[in-house]
């Protein structure tokens, strides 16, 4: 993204692409057919399931003021306004984790002031929304997304944690309150007394234990051993709803002398009870707070415009980072701008605004990439086993596949025809499969598949592509619109099942993030870091000395603590934005102080510092929806790993090593195969060279310098390059 703080010039390029794009991404939704449903339903539950638990977190903290009703509401309404006139459709907005948490800061400010307490509460909010969204109208304006890029791993990482330690510690304070009694409820009440209110207590901790260890064995269906493959595909990608309401029935086991209340449950009204809507016309009461409450609420608004552009901003970046190889351009200018209103609009509404959230929209981006993925790959077998037919030679049949990847990549109008020649092509051929074809003694000679495995070889030759659309981001904000009309069904779901997925994704949110990874690194015992290597790393695993990686993660450790703690305290808790904003400084002018340059680029990338991205090639995909279908095994998902910050990457096995290039018509060499031969890591601590890079030894790929692993060294030799 081009920096640029001229006013307006920001929104008026992002609205300039994308309105170039705007008709192709309704019509690339509608002509994948019912193959939409299925990434509509997946981020529907990852969507719907937090907000409601959010909602019940909103109802305990504002004595029942706001519910799972007004968070559904704002994430509906947030959701379709984005899906139709918003810049980045891949965005996922919703009723986030920091929204809660500065909501109950600002209750816990409201109710105990005489001139506003609970009746003025959303009235005063309403004033706060209007300070926020003048704040976002200004960022956008000015250009203030321009330095998202310098919002580097350390800052993203430290903010996903963050998230991850309060919602595991909502799941905590939640099973400590299902001992306890409810404030709003009367203590005289049979499932209050004391022995009731252990067991509710005892049965919360099954209830909640029971979802959290099955939603995450349910994750990892797919390597199960038994069932089917379109069998273990659900269950993976529908587990965790589906533990929902396992252990929701299961909630209904206990019968006969059981008092009603136990377990506990959702508690919302209905949206057509009376009373219940009282909300919605909070406009006409603003006029009614105090003028010193109104100027006031510029503080919490300057808090909450700071978390919303950072949360949004990232979120918008995730999901749209280079590993997902978009084509379409980004629109963060606009999509602030948009924000803006939509704050507005839910403040005046009285319903906690929605924003972009994490980890929801960049797991938004990689099930369509598996949309993606499964339309190219019906063509490309159907070009490989045409030809097949023909007698065709290896060469041969890869150029034709390679012609019909390329076929389908049709410019834009206001694109030149050469950005087909400069867009990304398929990859490489296995070095296993072009030496077994040598081995026939003849490269010119027909092939067939025990040569080429086309149901393998094919997935391993597509680059990650995703099915750039709105229909998909539309479908699921209607879908959760619809659980406010079912909210009488809503509320029979255990409130410590609500509990137990807070615990979920806490633990799910955690693989991938390298700031984890670093800190199970620390308390790895020195003779067992080498395991590390056996297993896909980072580079700095291998190009930063031990020492260095240490004292990083300690600074990180430490200032995730002090942000941490600061969401303790009771008013000034409003202010762990600015705590996450400071980092940008701290990154760019004091962490180079105190570590070298090379080992922050590896413990540390920002994004301008990365390949730039790929120019946008729209896709002709008529006659390609038509043909295609779902495969077959139900298991496109598992060649690809989605990490904590949304980064993908295609599992490759071992490969035989080979110089060997993918063979063309003419028998000229594209591309060396040594340069993507996976490392074999262990031979490496066996002083055998690897030939990932070429018989010199690790290096790091930022910088090309060459180095040793310094990941089984002592602290004190750990610094010497």
């Amino acid at each position: 993204m081009e920096e640029t703080f001229v006013p307006f010039r920001g929104i008026k390029n992002d609205l300039q692409g994308r309105l170039l794009c705007y008709k192709q991404d309704w019509t690339g939704g509608l002509r994948a057919g019912f193959r939409i449903l299925a990434p509509t339903t997946y981020i529907f539950f990852a969507s719907a399931i937090p907000v409601i638990s959010f909602g019940e977190q909103l109802e305990k903290n504002t004595d029942g003021v706001l519910t799972a009703v007004q968070t559904l509401a704002s994430t509906a309404l947030c959701g379709i306004i984005h899906s139709i006139i918003g810049g980045q459709p891949l965005l996922i907005l919703g009723v986030a984790e920091p929204t809660v948490l500065m909501y109950t800061f600002m209750f816990n400010f409201a109710k105990d002031r005489p001139d506003l307490g609970p009746k003025l509460f959303l009235a005063w909010t309403g004033w706060v929304c209007v300070w926020t969204s003048g704040l976002l109208f200004l960022l956008a304006i000015l250009g203030a997304s321009s330095i998202i890029n310098r919002f580097t791993r350390i800052a993203g990482e430290l903010f996903g944690l963050l998230i991850a330690m309060l919602f595991m510690q909502e799941a905590i304070k939640g099973l400590i309150d299902e001992f306890r009694i409810p404030g709003r409820e009367s203590p005289t009440l049979t499932e209050f007394q004391p022995s009731w209110r252990f067991a509710n207590g005892m049965f919360a901790l099954v209830l909640s234990f029971g979802l959290f260890l099955t939603a995450l064995r349910s994750r990892k269906a797919r390597s199960w051993r038994y069932g089917s493959g379109w069998l273990r595909g659900f269950i993976a990608d529908y587990g965790v709803p589906l533990m929902v309401l396992v252990w929701t029935a299961v909630s209904y086991i206990p019968a006969g002398s059981i008092p009603k209340g136990i377990p506990r449950r959702l508690f919302s009204p209905n949206p057509w009870s009376p009373g219940s809507y009282e909300n919605w016309t909070i406009i006409k009461d603003m006029l009614n707070v105090p003028v010193l409450y109104i100027i006031g609420a510029f503080i919490p608004a300057t808090m909450i415009a700071v978390l919303y552009y950072f949360d949004h901003s990232v979120a918008s970046q995730l999901a749209q980072q280079k590993e997902f190889n978009l084509r379409k351009p980004p629109s963060f200018h606009y999509d602030l701008l948009l924000l803006g209103f939509m704050v507005i609009l839910c403040g005046l509404l009285g319903i906690p605004p929605a924003n972009g959230v994490i980890p929801q929209s960049p797991m938004h981006t990689k099930s369509l990439a598996t949309l993606k993925h499964q339309l190219l790959r019906n063509r490309l077998v159907e070009t490989a086993r045409k030809c097949i037919r023909e007698n065709s030679s290896l060469g041969q049949m890869y150029e034709s596949m390679q012609e019909a990847y390329q076929h389908m990549q049709t410019p834009l109008v206001y694109q030149e025809p050469s950005a087909l020649c400069d867009g990304q092509g398929l990859k490489e051929l296995k070095d296993s499969t072009i030496q077994l074809a040598s081995s026939m003694g003849n490269m010119e000679a027909p092939i067939d598949e025990t040569v080429f495995d086309i149901e393998n070889e094919i997935d391993d030759l597509l680059p990650v592509e995703v099915k750039e659309q709105r229909l998909s981001s539309l479908l699921q904000a209607i879908m959760v619109g619809g659980c406010v009309a079912a909210m009488p069904f809503l509320k029979k779901i255990p409130t410590s099942v609500l509990w137990g997925y807070f615990a979920f994704m806490a633990v799910e949110s955690l693989p991938g993030n390298q700031f984890w990874e670093r800190i199970l690194l620390l308390f790895t015992a020195p003779s067992r870091r080498y395991k590390v290597l056996e297993d896909y790393h980072a580079t700095f695993v291998e190009t930063v000395p031990f020492k260095t990686i240490a004292m990083f993660t300690i600074f990180q450790t430490a200032y995730l603590l002090v942000c941490f703690g600061i969401t303790w305290v009771p008013i000034a808790g409003v202010l762990f934005p600015l705590m996450i904003m400071l980092l940008v400084p701290v990154r760019q002018y004091i962490l180079p102080k105190f570590f070298k340059g090379a080992h922050l680029q590896d413990l540390d990338a920002a994004e301008y510092e990365e390949v730039p991205a790929l120019s946008f090639n729209l896709t002709s995909e008529r006659e390609l929806s038509r043909r295609s279908s779902f495969a077959d095994h139900g298991e496109v998902l598992d060649g690809i790993i989605t990490r904590g910050r949304g980064e993908i990457r295609r599992t490759c096995s071992l490969k035989m090593t080979s110089s060997i290039a993918t063979p063309s018509k003419d028998f000229k060499s594209t591309k060396s195969f040594s340069d993507r031969v996976c490392s074999p890591r262990i031979t490496e601590l066996r002083r055998i060279q690897s030939p990932r890079f070429g018989g010199r030894g690790p290096f790091s790929p930022r910088t090309g310098e060459a180095r040793q692993s310094n990941l089984g060294k002592s602290g004190q030799n750990s610094d010497i390059n």
